[in-house]
């Protein structure tokens, strides 16, 4: 007779520090996959804690906490299905990335993380201790071999796992999203599977921690590198896969094989998960903005409206004489066309007062980027104080090419708790707009259709801060300053290299600048979703202070 093996796996959410709702979790999925018949149900890395924990790991009794909750699920799911869940493990004085293998009523077996990542968001070497490679372990019929994430990327571990008899490989994630990530991802989990010639199984999380997104799309690889199942993105699921022995090997029977969405879906999708996340994991239900009439912001209502509903969103214009009566048309009409309520506090009482005030001080002295800067500061003030009496957690809206050059005041337009837009830059938030306009999906909680105007995207950015004021009178046109951005930010070219791409030495030079003396304002800015490999926060990490300049 064939022998056959049920394995379900877990792609769901777990919530950093939550360390009995993430076990409760655990055992909800465990009774779904005893239902259905399971051999052994797998959740992903660091489940029980929830991931990235950063330094709370190395709290003592924080880890000892998480032990106990492994502890008390091996004994409440005895009757059943096995189960393997990731979680810390303190032994002989260190601390250890572990995969727990729980199964009739005790620890059966436990499997230690051997290459730590020490690069992009992840820093395990300060954290963990690095383990020998552990061999396969028995479950039933069969004996599985679990890389830990980055133990798959390298040959090594699985390589060794199989020669010790592993007749598949289970491979618990925590991988965050970033652009282009998934292909990466599949690359090298096809390269194990055509080194050890098993089948793998790719199990990563879903959710948003901090700035991270964990974007799910876990995959099921036969023999060759042949697809059997891919399960969604971004979307909490169980799935169970059937293993049958065959005369070649243990093998993968079809599964379903979800749609994988191209940047643009994979992106918006990220910030709305991203801002969801943030929001309800920190306990927050709703949040506010200043809708200006201006593309970022209606961005960023969009998302928060699809994210949280738009009964959850709170807009608010704050006009100033500057402000021009089409902006405020543009703001009520992405408010309406989202569904979003929009008060308007106009500025220009408390501005006089500020005027009034500082006017001895400011005697003799001509008018200039401090006058602007207060408009600002005043709406950041009003916008916080909103915050404050209704509980709403304020978003911020400031692109990523605003962010890297310092085109933002502090305690003014960068006040906020959360920017789901910080990693976009503003080439991309023109498109994202259009996409959003001619998309929906299930996961939106906002209306399909137009939702922002076609004359949102098409007029020139302004802060409207002046008379006539433009970005461009600031800055180099936004194709120029974002492929400049890319250069130094993303690929960390010289300015020589950038030159020789076509661009004025002058301009690269400028662009150099304002990047450079812009870190103390991104060191206090709101956290964001990470949506490339050189997000600013983690991914990137450069001194305030610093005076170096690239001579070339």
């Amino acid at each position: 007779m064939t022998q056959t093996f049920r394995l379900t796996l877990a792609q769901l959410n777990p919530v950093v520090g939550a360390l009995a709702a993430n076990a409760a979790q655990a055992r909800d999925a465990w009774a779904e996959a005893k239902a259905a018949g399971a051999d052994m149900i797998a959740f992903p890395e660091m489940f029980v804690t929830g991931y990235q924990t950063q330094d709370l790991v190395m709290k003592p009794a924080f880890a000892r906490a998480a032990m106990a909750e492994v502890e008390a699920l091996a004994a409440a799911c005895a009757e059943g299905p096995a189960m393997g869940i990731g979680g810390p493990l303190i032994e002989g004085g260190r601390l250890y990335n572990v995969y727990y293998i729980l199964a009739g009523g005790r620890i059966a077996a436990v499997v230690k993380k051997h290459h730590l990542p020490n690069d992009l968001v992840f820093d395990e070497k300060r954290l963990f201790t690095p383990a020998d490679i552990s061999g396969p372990y028995r479950v039933g019929p069969l004996r599985i071999g679990t890389p830990i994430c980055e133990d798959a990327w390298h040959e090594d571990v699985a390589e060794a796992q199989a020669e010790s008899g592993a007749e598949i490989l289970l491979v618990p994630n925590g991988s965050p999203y970033s652009r282009g990530r998934f292909d990466t991802r599949m690359g090298l989990m096809v390269s194990r599977v055509i080194e050890t010639g098993l089948p793998m199984v790719y199990l990563n999380m879903v959710g948003g921690q901090d700035d991270q997104v964990f974007d799910g799309t876990s995959f099921v690889l036969n023999p060759g590198g042949h697809l059997t199942h891919l399960m969604p993105g971004f979307t909490e699921a169980l799935v169970h896969v059937d293993f049958e022995e065959t005369a070649e090997g243990w093998r993968a029977l079809s599964g379903e094989k979800a749609p994988l969405p191209d940047d643009w879906e994979r992106d918006y999708h990220a910030m709305v998960v991203g801002t969801r996340d943030y929001l309800h994991k920190s306990g927050f239900r709703r949040v506010l903005l200043g809708l200006s009439g201006g593309i970022d912001s209606a961005l960023v209502a969009a998302i928060a409206a699809d994210a949280l509903g738009p009964e959850n969103v709170h807009c608010l214009m704050l006009p100033s004489e500057y402000t021009s009566a089409h902006s405020l048309e543009d703001a009520e009409a992405v408010a309406r066309a989202l569904g979003t309520k929009l008060d308007t506090v106009p500025i220009s009482g408390p501005r006089a007062a500020v005027t009034e005030a500082l006017g001895p001080l400011f005697a003799g002295l001509a008018p200039d980027v401090t006058e602007e800067n207060i408009q600002s500061r005043l709406r950041g003030l009003l916008l916080m104080a909103i915050s404050n009496k209704t509980g709403a957690m304020l978003l911020t809206t400031g692109n990523k090419s605003e962010v890297a050059v310092g085109y933002a005041t502090i305690y003014g337009d960068m006040n906020g708790g959360y920017n789901p837009i910080k990693d976009l830059y503003k080439t991309r938030v023109f498109e994202t707009c259009r996409w959003r306009n001619l998309n929906h999906r299930p996961w939106m909680l906002a209306p399909a259709g137009e939702v922002i105007p076609p004359r949102v995207i098409d007029k020139p950015p302004s802060a409207e801060l002046r008379e006539d004021q433009k970005d461009e009178d600031s800055l180099p046109p936004y194709p120029v300053l974002d492929a400049i951005l890319d250069g130094l930010v993303e690929r960390e070219l010289s300015v020589e290299e950038l030159v020789a791409e076509g661009f004025a030495r002058e301009t690269v030079k400028k662009v150099e600048h304002l990047l450079y003396i812009s870190e103390w304002k991104r060191f206090q800015s709101a956290p964001g979703t990470r949506l490339t490999t050189r997000a600013f926060w983690l991914d990137r990490r450069y001194p305030m202070v610093n005076r170096w300049r690239d001579p070339s």
